[in-house]
């Protein structure tokens, strides 16, 4: 008999919807409890992507809210909090938005997506239009509220404005919920209207939070936390909650409790120790957790197929700009050696700055490793001196994103050494290993070495794999395969050259002890056992070369088979 389960949540931030709709959820609604007894007027928490931001602020709605069905907390963690649940649930006007939305190319198209929120808010409380409590003037107002043409001066109020109403219909003070605060800026940035875009966001918040009387209290949360003489200047009132710090630390992300239950749950826990080598090894405060978007999707993909292997869910809904940004900084021989280590699996120190403006972010290498802390790429392995930090690629998931985004900038810098790289397909169609040889460690002392004694052999293999095919496919001509079937086995790379008549086999090996030789003879070994090339003679291809190549660090052998190869 099968045991019927709770659906996955991937993608819900509705917290009612996940809730009645028999969604799996991990309890953290001890978030509540621990904001009420420690709260301040303004509350701002920092979080990576895919960290459950936008779920908790839709829990906060749903609690706060005067109303909607209290119900969805029944069995939670906060429902056993009695007096607090007595005195704050259900018991304020909420006004919740998102600021995520607001993605646009020029600031006119954005500044009309800020307006749409804004109205998509205050129409939640039409009934404003009919409140005794409400005078003409009042009215009028909240009806600039709705307009589609509303002028920058009652958006940068609007937020003050619409508190103002509700506190005089209800008689009390209004909760203010802004999610992804920083989005607009990071695309205004990234579209040249940041000015622009910061001036507005500047207006519209400090209205709001700075001289609102009838604010309770406000919850925003956001990747960065932007300088405070840009966008919060005079806002004495605010508590910012990053991911550095203990308080809150557990309640975003999975801790590691909640994945083994979450496994066990879906009679999966036999995956547990491949989720946590992937997916495990953010710090947040004193707490280790996962990312929960992984954790969620990949549970999903071994619950259809038990041999699923591990992929970067996360990692996959960005475009990963801040580590490209990064590696392009990798002509510094110091970067590159820090860049290395953090490959390697091993921790680097450096200062990190939490407060910076989006045009600050990539002026210096200093900046970008606070922008890669802060937004998830690497964490803290505990702290040094100062605003100094040790700090670590979290897991094998982000590990690979810097793996992939070293190998397409590889890619894109071998192409311009278009000497070079005919030299080497030269002497490689021609069976001249040690020309083939030297080329090829001219381009690994170039490049970022992939060192990793956690990592496993067969990984290693693919990032020298990865090299030799970057550096092959600027061969347009030529006919490029990798592991492709052949023989009795899979042949790591087959190039073919454009003459027709050639085929060219490589077997790539790591040599994990150092030996060179002994690693290129056990390559040059498993193509003869294998039989690649009994295809191509089928296919009537006589000239075949087969090349084992071996690789340690930024070292190098290059053999040919020939007939004497083994003496």
């Amino acid at each position: 008999m099968v045991m019927w389960k709770k659906k996955l949540p991937i993608g819900i931030e509705n917290f009612e919807e996940l809730r009645k709709e028999d969604f799996y959820y991990a309890d953290k609604t001890g978030l509540i409890v621990e904001l009420l007894r420690n709260w301040g007027a303004v509350n701002l928490f920092t979080r990576p992507r895919r960290f459950g931001k936008t779920l908790t602020m839709s829990m906060l709605e749903r609690f706060f809210s005067l109303d909607g069905d209290k119900s969805i907390f029944d069995g939670l963690e906060i429902s056993k909090e009695a007096s607090l649940c007595k005195e704050y649930m259900g018991k304020y006007p909420v006004v919740s938005i998102s600021l995520k939305g607001i993605d646009a190319r020029s600031y006119e198209t954005a500044y009309q997506m800020a307006v749409q929120v804004i109205i998509e808010a205050a129409a939640k409380f039409y009934f404003l239009l009919d409140s005794e409590k409400l005078n003409d003037h009042d009215r009028a107002e909240y009806e600039q509220l709705l307009d589609k043409n509303m002028n920058e001066g009652m958006l940068g109020i609007s937020l003050k404005r619409l508190s103002g109403m509700l506190e005089k219909h209800y008689g009390t003070k209004v909760i203010l919920l802004i999610d992804e605060y920083d989005v607009p800026l990071a695309k205004a940035h990234a579209n040249g209207y940041y000015d622009q875009m910061i001036s507005l966001i500047r207006s519209l918040l400090g209205e709001a939070l700075k001289t609102n009387n009838s604010l309770k209290f406000a919850v925003l949360t956001g990747c960065l936390r932007i300088s405070k003489e840009s966008i919060f200047t005079g806002l004495n009132n605010l508590k910012v909650l990053t991911i550095a710090d203990e308080r809150f630390d557990e309640y975003f992300g999975f801790t590691d409790t909640e994945v083994k239950e979450l496994l066990e749950y879906y009679g999966v826990s036999d995956h547990y120790e491949t989720v946590k080598r992937w997916y495990d090894g953010y710090q947040f405060g004193n707490t280790e957790v996962y990312c929960p978007w992984d954790v969620l999707n990949h549970c999903d993909r071994i619950r259809d197929s038990r041999d699923a292997q591990p992929e970067n869910y996360w990692i996959n809904t960005s475009s990963n700009d801040a580590v490209k940004r990064f590696i392009q900084e990798s002509a510094n021989a110091a970067t590159k050696r820090d860049i290395e280590r953090l490959v390697a699996g091993e921790t680097i120190i450096k200062e990190i700055h939490q407060e910076l403006t989006y045009p600050e972010i990539y002026q210096t290498v200093d900046n970008i490793w606070s922008l890669l802390f802060t937004t998830g790429y690497l964490t803290q392995r505990g702290k040094a001196e100062g605003r100094q930090m040790k700090l670590a690629i979290p897991n094998l998931a982000v590990r690979d994103v810097f793996v992939t985004q070293i190998m397409d900038f590889f890619k894109e810098n071998v192409r311009e050494d278009g000497d070079t790289l005919n030299r080497f397909c030269d002497a490689l169609q021609h069976g001249d290993a040690e020309t083939v040889e030297q080329i090829f460690a001219e381009y690994l002392r170039k490049t970022i070495c992939i060192r990793d004694t956690a990592v496993r052999t067969d990984m290693k293999e693919n990032f020298y794999h990865g090299i030799l095919l970057g550096i092959l496919g600027v061969k347009n001509r030529w006919g490029i395969s990798s592991n492709r079937e052949m023989g009795e086995g899979y042949a790591d790379i087959l190039a073919e050259p454009d003459t027709g008549d050639m085929g060219i086999i490589i077997e790539v090996k790591y040599a994990h002890d150092g030996d060179l030789d002994a690693a290129c003879k056990e390559a040059l070994k498993q193509i003869e056992y294998t039989r690649y090339e009994k295809d191509l003679e089928d296919d009537g291809v006589d000239n075949i070369l087969k090349y084992g190549i071996a690789c340690y660090k930024k070292r190098c052998r290059v053999w040919i088979m020939t007939k004497n190869w083994q003496q």
